[in-house]
């Protein structure tokens, strides 16, 4: 208990050893690491060249020593095992080694061989398991909410792009960003099955090789930075108020040509109305004048007409 103790309080690993000496009876340097891929298959070997009759190998697995497979005086047993393996457990009646086919993440733990026999010595082998998913190719992608054309910082006068580096349902894993062969920020998790991003963030005009990477202990897959294709190019400070206030210099001359030209029309609409007007009161005029000439031109014309009349009578009268 002391020694347990002891162990503790030197590292948070002898939590580890706690749980072995508690669960399996056996010291740390007899646990044997394995590491897996998802889909593959992994044996776990005994060590064994020859196994006799009468001896009794015995594999359990998990926290709770579940018996998963037994073999004696030749005899295979192979218990429940097919609650949690199905068909994929496979015992070697000559080694006793324990074959694990399409093995599976939920097959990691450890594995604990008994060996129990009257001619060698009676012993245990502990296997630690770790199944690792297949990793997935990175995604690199701009942030949505990130101003591109403007000083991400606020001492700097450099515009900026923020980019961002993820990865779907993982675990066991470490996510890095490179500058060439350089590592500029780096994440790892191990119980995780959510998203996993990692930001970084580069000039517009930066022509260093950029790369994302994702990392187990058994493989690892590389994403490339493009930055033309994802942050485009933007145009520096100065050169945007220049194209501002061209801008505006435009839209303010095309207000005053279209100012000037309504003025000038409504001008010239109100000259050709006045001059519409004259004609009409001379032409009133002259209508007025026209019809007193043709009012004394009846008056007089009957009168002429009687002289003439009268001339002739007294004409004929006389004759």
């Amino acid at each position: 208990m002391l020694r347990n103790m002891t162990l503790y309080r030197v590292c948070p690993f002898g939590i580890f050893l706690l749980v072995l000496n508690g669960v399996f009876g056996v010291d740390a340097d007899e646990v044997k690491s394995v590491s897996v891929m998802e889909g593959d298959s992994v044996t776990l070997p005994t060590g064994l060249i020859h196994i006799q009759t009468q001896d009794q190998m015995l594999w359990r697995f998990g926290p709770n020593q579940t018996r998963i497979a037994e073999i004696y005086k030749n005899i295979i047993d192979m218990f429940d095992s097919n609650k949690i393996f199905g068909d994929r457990l496979k015992l070697n009646n000559q080694t006793e080694s324990l074959t694990i086919t399409n093995i599976r993440i939920t097959d990691s733990g450890l594995y604990k061989l008994q060996i129990i026999s009257d001619i060698i010595k009676n012993s245990d082998k502990i296997f630690n398991v770790t199944v690792y998913a297949h990793l997935p190719v990175p995604v690199i992608a701009r942030m949505s909410n990130s101003s591109n054309c403007s000083s991400s910082l606020e001492r700097s006068s450099v515009s900026k792009c923020v980019l961002l580096c993820s990865v779907m349902n993982v675990t066991h894993v470490s996510l890095s960003w490179y500058k060439g062969n350089s590592l500029l920020s780096s994440i790892n998790v191990s119980d995780l099955n959510i998203r996993l991003s990692l930001p970084l963030e580069v000039e517009y005009q930066d022509t260093n090789t950029y790369r994302c990477v994702i990392t187990n202990p058994m493989t690892n897959h590389t994403q490339h930075l493009h930055i033309n294709e994802l942050c485009g190019s933007c145009p520096d400070s100065s050169r945007t108020h220049i194209i501002l206030v061209g801008i505006i210099s435009a839209v303010l001359l095309v207000a005053i040509v279209v100012i000037y030209i309504l003025c000038k029309k409504r001008k010239t609409d109100q000259l050709e109305g006045n001059t519409l007007e004259v004609p009409e009161h001379a032409v009133e005029t002259s209508e007025e004048e026209m019809n007193y000439a043709d009012t004394r031109f009846y008056k007089q014309t009957p009168q002429k007409k009687r002289i003439v009349e009268s001339d002739t009578i007294y004409s004929l009268a006389m004759s």
